[in-house]
């Protein structure tokens, strides 16, 4: 997401590095760019007006540092409203607990947008805080979306990481009756909270009936649940990869039902980014959690300054150590890290890191989180499956050969491709990537973190994703053997 966007500020920033100083002229000229940028990437044309005159005013009534460059600040200005646009003060991501229990979550939306699945990964997501959950299925009017939120259940409850238990509950013979009384689900979400206080969990959601358009009488059904239950957080969760169009429906919500959050689902597709820049402006409701995928853990706390960070290209390191943390614990990593520091680390280690790496996302998401790489990884497609063909190589290999890769002489190598339906280049490949990420790791396992994000960010994008695939990097040499050269002796004359 941004990609687009990030290209035309980094275009508009260009414009301004070889300027001696900050004028309105070039300032006038780079904010032209900005906002041609913005309104193509379907930001609402009075979010695009107000920021570039805020960006503007501020840019002109500064002065420029003699050790900072004009563009240097001018990304410092437009990050800083970036984030003032995204994010009020105070507003904090995620979920508010109350006590004493349940809280309850009253979810809505427009079909189409995710809303059951988000239901799910909100689940899940409280689950991995050791929080207990009720799904409580109130969508009475389209087809198994009961069914569809009860699988989603058992998914959570078998699959999602933590301690907390989930529940689930349904009435799903008062879908005939829906036809007759929109309020039924009224009825429904009441008998859960009763159900779920009696089971003592922490948080209640109720999975809302989603709508084709804002209607009278559908909005009316989620008045009545609202004022029976008073629930403590009401999101609206919206596609957006419909742009000013979700920007529109939130609003609407809004206007009939006051809503404490938004929830904006296919964050991770090719779509433009409009509606995470206006939604906050346009409706003054926060966006609490972003989807950034399909699975039940693709659900991340919304934070303005990280995307803002990203959409001028600088990466999102914390984001990234954070789901890194969720993978690996302190004390893995530390056992990790000694084992590098000694040259020791076997093959099992390789795989086990890159297991770990596959449940933090994508392999172009998590490398597009570090500085600088993104913009190179944008025309580069790193294929995922590459970990698979890496996992089926390792699992060739004998005890002896993966606690010791320097066993695996030619006629090993043959064995090993034959059994894992690859190559022998692939099996060399993968040694070599292996013994390259092993020197890598000894080196720095020594370094301060901060030295270790300057090594990594100096590597090219390709580099650090064939690595993390298990390739070896490219490496930098002459395209043709260097040759001895001869000193020509002159021809004397006779």
């Amino acid at each position: 997401m941004f990609g687009h966007l990030t290209d035309k500020f980094n275009d508009a920033f260009r414009k301004l590095s070889g300027r001696g100083k900050i004028s309105e002229s070039n300032v006038r000229e780079a904010m032209e760019d900005v906002r041609t940028a913005l309104l193509e990437a379907d930001a609402h044309y009075e979010v695009v007006e107000s920021f570039c005159q805020s960006v503007q005013a501020k840019a002109l009534g500064q002065e420029v540092l003699s050790s900072v460059k004009p563009g240097q600040q001018m990304v410092k200005i437009v990050y800083d409203e970036l984030v003032a646009l995204m994010a009020g003060e105070g507003e904090e991501p995620g979920v508010l607990e109350v006590h004493p229990g349940p809280t309850i979550v009253m979810m809505s939306g427009l079909q189409g947008s995710g809303k059951t699945t988000t239901c799910g990964k909100l689940a899940g997501y409280l689950k991995k805080k050791n929080k207990s959950v009720m799904l409580c299925a109130a969508d009475l009017q389209r087809p198994a979306a009961v069914k569809q939120l009860e699988v989603l259940a058992d998914q959570v409850r078998d699959e999602a990481p933590g301690g907390g238990k989930v529940l689930f509950y349904a009435e799903p013979d008062k879908c005939k009756e829906y036809g007759q009384a929109v309020g039924v689900a009224v009825k429904v979400c009441q008998n859960a909270l009763a159900k779920a206080r009696a089971e003592k969990v922490d948080f209640l959601i109720l999975d809302t009936a989603g709508r084709l358009h804002v209607n009278d009488q559908l909005m009316g059904e989620l008045r009545q649940v609202n004022t029976a239950l008073n629930p403590h957080q009401v999101f609206l969760v919206i596609d957006a990869m419909t742009g000013q169009d979700a920007v529109n429906s939130a609003k609407a919500f809004n206007d009939q039902l006051e809503l404490d959050g938004v929830i904006l689902t296919k964050f991770d597709s090719d779509t433009r980014g409009g509606a995470a820049l206006s939604v906050r402006h346009v409706t003054g409701k926060p966006i609490k959690f972003i989807g950034v995928g399909e699975k039940l853990d693709a659900l991340e706390e919304f934070h303005a300054q990280r995307i803002a960070s990203r959409i001028l290209g600088m990466g999102d390191v914390v984001s990234l150590v954070e789901k890194a943390q969720e993978q690996v614990s302190a004390e893995e990593a530390a056992a990790l890290q000694e084992k590098m520091a000694k040259g020791k680390m076997t093959m099992e280690d390789f795989l086990s890191q890159l297991h770990a790496i596959r449940k933090m996302g994508s392999m172009k998401s998590l490398l597009g989180m570090l500085p600088g790489i993104g913009q190179q990884l944008k025309d580069i497609n790193l294929d995922d499956k590459q970990i698979d063909r890496t996992e089926a190589i390792i699992r060739s290999m004998t005890k002896d050969e993966r606690a010791d890769a320097d066993l695996l002489d030619n006629s090993r190598r043959r064995r090993i491709a034959k059994g894992s339906g690859s190559t022998t280049q692939d099996v060399s490949q993968l040694v070599k990537g292996f013994n390259m990420v092993s020197q890598m790791g000894k080196q720095m396992a020594s370094m301060s973190m901060m030295s270790r994000l300057k090594s990594m960010v100096g590597m090219g994008g390709a580099d650090l994703a064939a690595m993390s695939a298990g390739q070896a990097p490219r490496l930098a040499g002459p395209s043709k053997p260097d040759r001895p050269k001869f000193k020509q002796r002159k021809r004397r004359s006779r």
